[in-house]
């Protein structure tokens, strides 16, 4: 028992410090680009156009919503946390999660509470509201699952070898870089996932113009290949302007 409370208090501070992040990821997943590109420097000190990045976007919301507004939906998203570890299920808490952080976009308070956001997704979209974006976070997980399993058994059977030093340290890196490699892999199951959990919920993030609506994932899935934007929020540090995108200042985002 006094395990089990460690890591849930654990993983909650965990949470809490990582909770910006994935809040500005979650915006930039949706398409909301609230400043304009401006002159930046590029990786080989050259000069170019790029979108804000984490830093600047950060800056942004705290100057609308102060400091707090970085947390919005992470009441929900604790008690996801919570309830995953215990009981290993983290369904509803994630829709109501990405549906309070999205609400930034238009300025709704929908969501206001974990309870009445539970009573509203329910009243509106019935049981099946609760699992919207499940099967592609499903089969992203199952797939990256499978990766790492497949490149940590390569890498120990051909690449290490029993007789080496730090044999144990030398494992647990190539467990780690396989996790990474997984995760950038199956990060488009990821977005896709988002997506539909905000897609044509009545909020402005998940409706035209910042989103079409989808009938299924597949379609949203398509969309993104076309337009080329499968990997949109993968990186929040020198962020490229989309190819033959044109910025829409009054909507804040690109057309």
């Amino acid at each position: 028992m006094a395990d089990t409370c460690g890591q849930v208090l654990l993983g909650s501070g965990l949470t809490v410090l990582s909770h910006p992040l994935m809040y500005i990821k979650v915006l930039v997943q949706v398409g909301h680009e609230p400043l304009p590109p401006s002159i930046g420097r590029n990786l080989f000190g050259r000069q170019v156009y790029q979108l804000p990045g984490l830093f600047a976007y950060a800056k942004h919301i705290i100057k609308i919503d102060g400091k707090a507004g970085l947390f919005n939906g992470l009441a929900p998203r604790l008690c996801a946390g919570t309830i995953g570890t215990l009981v290993h299920s983290r369904v509803l808490q994630v829709v109501i999660t990405l549906r309070c952080m999205v609400q930034f976009i238009g300025r709704e308070t929908k969501y206001s509470g974990v309870f009445d956001s539970i009573v509203t997704v329910y009243k509106n979209e019935g049981v099946l509201g609760f699992f919207v974006g499940l099967i592609p976070r499903l089969l992203g997980d199952v797939l990256s699952l499978w990766i790492c399993n497949m490149l940590a058994h390569l890498v120990n059977t051909y690449a290490i070898d029993d007789s080496m030093s730090h044999t144990g340290e030398i494992k647990n890196c190539s467990q780690a870089v396989t996790g990474f490699f997984a995760s950038m892999l199956t990060y488009p199951f990821v977005l896709v996932s988002n997506l539909m959990a905000v897609n044509n919920c009545g909020l402005a993030g998940g409706l035209p113009p910042y989103a079409s609506i989808y009938p299924t994932w597949v379609d949203c899935w398509r969309h993104l290949s076309l337009e080329g934007n499968m990997s949109r929020g993968n990186s929040l540090f020198f962020r490229k302007l989309p190819v033959g995108k044109t910025y829409a200042t009054d909507q804040k985002r690109f057309f």
